[in-house]
């Protein structure tokens, strides 16, 4: 049915399959001029058929791939309509937001075919691990719209999809044994969800002293996404799971980046992305080095994401080639937990759900991070062209409180620049309470 549905949906992942595997076969001597091609391919197309990529990168004549301009999500806050490349629109393209964990929340779209490619390399990496979207049971740790119609609309997308949601709103003791006892009576076969989630279920099932495939023999694997995994929590959730730990590093508005291979090697996607390690100036690294995280969407015609610095920074092996890069090193965002006055105990990334009541269209908070100052206190700190109106923080607190509980205490404060860590970061949600 998972396939089915993406067919259905207008992605044609069957030929996004076929195209995959042929890339696939490209030998190891060709893949240079492979990846050399596409990516000239891509750039030239957006500079031909795109207006807003022609402005960004000032009309010039470019000559080598180096002197393409770097973007930032800051660059792409404008009117996701003056983005399109021309023949794309809302109505063939897949359209969906980030989470703004950067700080810079963002709208994106991407053409069907490109979405059915994500797919493709995505139903790809699993089957690595013997996981088949088709027919492996999920047990999956992610967030989920409260709205009726949206709730409804994924839980329908998880029963076509062969999953079973666990929503994070809400991670406290008795929740969590709530889920432990599902475990107990379905036949689930891999867990799927955001990092700190999975810890935390981790840490009750260590306080019980119980490994989840004594109660579930089925489980196979626990696939990691969204944030950072430490070795210690990945050992933490390999004793008390009692199953292999694979890392997965994605973005939505571009593909899967990288996946643990069965060598447990952090395989980077070389097929429909470009990936370089920049130094401050924007020159490349040789491998080894650490730098800043750029990539180039390969096959998005839709909007243009060519040199696009994602938010993170990391170093690729000295082992690595242009057809099997490997992620040596990663310092991807990580989001602190929230305990609540009544005891809920959330992750940062439920705020996600909340800045979508902020993201507008006409893209007027460029930048925000949430702090948390005490037990019932938060702080949403924002950067925008126009300071948000009452309707604006009524429709947030609402929001908020609907997420996670009322009466929390809710202060704004608009800054014309956000703090960043020394690597040039920003958290999106900070606890400043000792939890």
């Amino acid at each position: 049915m998972f396939e089915l549905t993406l067919k259905l949906s207008g992605f044609p992942i069957k030929e996004a399959k076929e195209h995959l595997q042929k890339i696939q076969d490209i030998p190891e001597d060709k893949y240079e001029v492979y990846i050399k091609g596409q990516r000239t391919r891509i750039a030239s197309y957006h500079i031909e058929n795109n207006s807003f990529y022609k402005s960004f990168i000032a009309e010039k004549s470019v000559v080598k791939w180096e002197e393409i301009p770097v973007m930032q999500k800051k660059d792409l806050q404008v009117p996701l309509k003056l983005r399109f490349s021309k023949g794309y629109s809302t109505k063939n393209s897949y359209i969906n937001k980030t989470s703004g964990s950067s700080g810079h929340p963002l709208i994106f779209a991407k053409d069907n075919y490109c979405h059915a490619l994500t797919w493709a390399e995505i139903i790809n990496r699993f089957g690595w691990h013997g996981i088949d979207f088709n027919k492996s049971y999920q047990a999956r740790f992610y967030g989920i719209s409260l709205g009726f119609l949206n709730n409804k609309k994924e839980r329908l997308k998880d029963l076509l999809s062969y999953r079973f949601r666990f929503a994070i709103f809400d991670l406290s003791d008795e929740k969590l044994a709530s889920y432990y006892e599902l475990f107990k009576s379905k036949k689930f076969q891999y867990i799927n969800g955001y990092t700190s989630s999975i810890v935390l279920f981790a840490k009750f099932l260590k306080n019980k002293n119980t490994i989840l495939t004594e109660v579930c023999p089925t489980l196979k694997q626990c696939v990691v996404t969204s944030e950072m995994l430490f070795e210690k929590d990945k050992q933490l959730l390999e004793t008390w799971l009692g199953v292999p730990i694979i890392n997965e590093y994605g973005a939505a508005e571009l593909d899967l980046i990288g996946f643990t291979n069965p060598k447990n090697e952090f395989i980077v996607n070389s097929e429909t992305l470009f990936i370089e390690i920049l130094d401050e100036n924007n020159k490349v690294l040789p491998n080894g080095q650490s730098g800043k995280i750029v990539i180039t969407s390969l096959y998005n015609k839709a909007n243009p994401l060519i040199r696009y610095e994602i938010g993170d920074t990391g170093v690729l092996s000295e082992n690595s080639t242009y057809k099997t890069p490997i992620l040596k090193e990663l310092v991807g965002r990580t989001n602190d937990i929230a305990k609540l006055p009544s005891g809920k105990v959330v992750p940062g990334l439920t705020f996600y759900y909340v800045t979508k009541s902020v993201i507008e269209e006409d893209g007027n908070v460029k930048e925000f991070i949430i702090e948390q100052t005490k037990i019932d206190s938060f702080t949403i700190i924002y950067c925008s062209d126009n300071e948000l109106n009452k309707n604006e923080i009524h429709k947030v607190k609402k929001e908020l409180f609907n997420y996670l509980e009322s009466n929390l205490i809710l202060n704004f404060e608009r800054v014309a620049v956000l703090k960043r860590n020394k690597r040039g970061k920003l958290k999106q949600f900070v606890s400043k309470i000792n939890t």
